[in-house]
C-alpha cells in the first residue's frame, strides 16, 4: 500500500509544480513510520506478557481468595550511651550474638535527648529498640521499646556475668533461634504481664491488656525470616521472677546425655550465659516517654542506696566524736578549783 502511494505520487505530473503534494508526501511517510514503530512495540509487549495474559484470561473464583501469609519483619536496634564499662560492653556483645535480628549502632552522645531514638530506629529500618543507659560509670539501665509509638519499659540491670566470664560448658549455634520461657509468675501480676508482652509481643493495647490477632513484633523472639537467622532451635532463653526481679538465663538444649551418647534420648539443659537481673522501674505508654502505665513503688535508685551506706558509715564517726566531746566535758566538770594555800600562790 505504501509503495502504491509513493508510485502514484511520483507519477503525478503536478508533483513538481505544486508544493502541496510535497507536504502531503512528508506527512504520510512520517505517519507510516510511526505506525510501523507502534506495531513493533505492541508485538514485543505481547511476547513479554503472554504468560500474564493467559493467567488473566483464566476464570478465577472471586470468592476463593487465598490470604497472604504474614511475615514477621522485625529488627531490633541495639545501642548504648556514653560511659559504659567493659562489662556492660561485653554484655551487649553477648546479646548481639544471641539475637541475629539485632542491628547494632554507635553510642548515643546525649542522655537527655531520648526522643532521638525513634528517628534512629526509623533510619535503621528497625521497629524495636534496646537502649543501654550508663550512669556514673557503674549503674546500667535498660530501655526496651516498641517503635515508633511505644510502649516502653525502663529496667535496672544488676549482677551482670558475661559468657567469657562464666566459661560455661554449654554452647549453641550463632544465629540460631531460641525458645522463650517465662515463669508463671508473669501472669500473676500486672507489671509481669506488661513486661512479658513488651519482651515478646511489643505492640499491645496497654490499657486493656488485649493482644492483637495479627502477627506482632518481637524483641527477644527471633523471627523465622530474619536475615542472619539459621533454621535451628538449640537454646532457650528463660525469664523468671523472684523478689520482684526478673532473672535472665540462657541454656543449651541437649537431646542426649553427653555421658551416655549411645543411650536413650534424654532432654537436658546446660547453661551457656550470660546472666543478669532486671528490676522494673517504670512502664511508659509511648516510646521513651509518655503516660506512666506502671511505676514500681519498691524501687530505690542505686545512688540513694550508696548515699544511705555512706550515712551509715558516717554514724560511727559521729558517735566517736560525740563520745570525745562528752569525755572532755566530764573532765572539765571534775576539775577542782585552785587552792588558796597552794605553794604556787603562797610563794608567788
Amino acid at each position: 500500500m505504501m509503495r502504491a502511494l509513493l508510485s502514484s505520487i511520483w507519477l503525478n505530473p503536478t508533483f513538481d509544480n505544486n508544493s502541496h503534494y510535497r507536504d502531503d508526501l512528508d506527512e504520510r511517510v512520517l505517519m507510516a513510520s510511526v505506525l510501523k514503530a507502534q506495531q513493533a512495540n505492541a508485538a514485543k509487549a505481547d511476547a513479554k506478557g503472554k504468560g500474564k495474559r493467559k493467567a488473566d484470561d483464566m476464570d478465577v473464583d472471586e470468592d476463593h481468595v487465598t490470604p497472604k501469609k504474614l511475615k514477621n519483619k522485625q529488627r531490633v536496634l541495639l545501642l548504648s550511651s556514653r560511659g559504659v564499662t567493659h562489662r556492660m560492653r561485653h554484655l551487649m556483645n553477648d546479646l548481639e550474638a544471641l539475637l541475629p535480628h539485632v542491628k547494632k549502632d554507635s553510642k548515643l552522645d546525649s542522655k537527655s535527648q531520648l526522643h532521638l531514638l525513634p528517628e534512629l530506629a526509623d533510619l535503621n529500618n528497625c521497629n524495636n529498640t534496646l537502649y543501654f543507659e550508663a550512669r556514673r560509670h557503674e549503674d546500667l539501665y535498660l530501655w526496651a521499646a516498641k517503635m515508633p509509638n511505644g510502649p516502653s519499659i525502663k529496667l535496672h540491670v544488676q549482677n551482670i556475668h558475661t559468657m567469657d566470664e562464666l566459661k560455661m560448658t554449654g554452647n549453641c549455634l550463632k544465629g540460631g533461634r531460641g525458645l522463650l520461657s517465662f515463669d508463671k509468675s508473669f501472669d500473676e501480676t500486672e507489671w509481669g504481664r506488661l513486661t512479658k508482652e513488651v519482651f515478646t509481643h511489643a505492640s499491645l493495647y496497654l490499657l486493656h491488656l488485649v493482644l492483637p490477632d495479627s502477627l506482632v513484633g518481637q524483641i527477644f523472639g527471633v523471627p523465622q525470616t530474619a536475615r542472619k537467622a539459621k533454621p535451628f532451635i538449640d537454646h532457650i532463653l528463660t525469664f523468671s521472677i523472684l523478689d520482684s526481679k526478673i532473672w535472665f538465663r540462657n541454656f543449651q538444649i541437649l537431646e542426649k546425655d553427653p555421658l551416655q551418647p549411645n543411650g536413650p534420648p534424654q532432654m537436658t539443659l546446660v547453661e551457656i550465659g550470660p546472666r543478669f537481673v532486671l528490676t522494673p522501674i517504670r512502664i511508659f505508654e509511648g516510646a521513651f516517654g509518655g503516660a506512666t502505665v506502671y511505676s514500681n513503688p519498691e524501687f530505690v535508685s542505686p545512688a540513694a542506696v550508696r548515699s544511705a551506706i555512706r550515712r551509715e558509715q558516717s554514724k560511727k564517726y559521729n558517735i566517736r566524736k560525740d563520745a570525745e566531746e562528752a569525755a572532755s566535758g566530764r573532765k572539765w566538770s571534775r576539775k577542782r578549783d585552785a587552792d588558796e594555800l597552794a605553794v604556787s600562790k603562797v610563794f608567788a
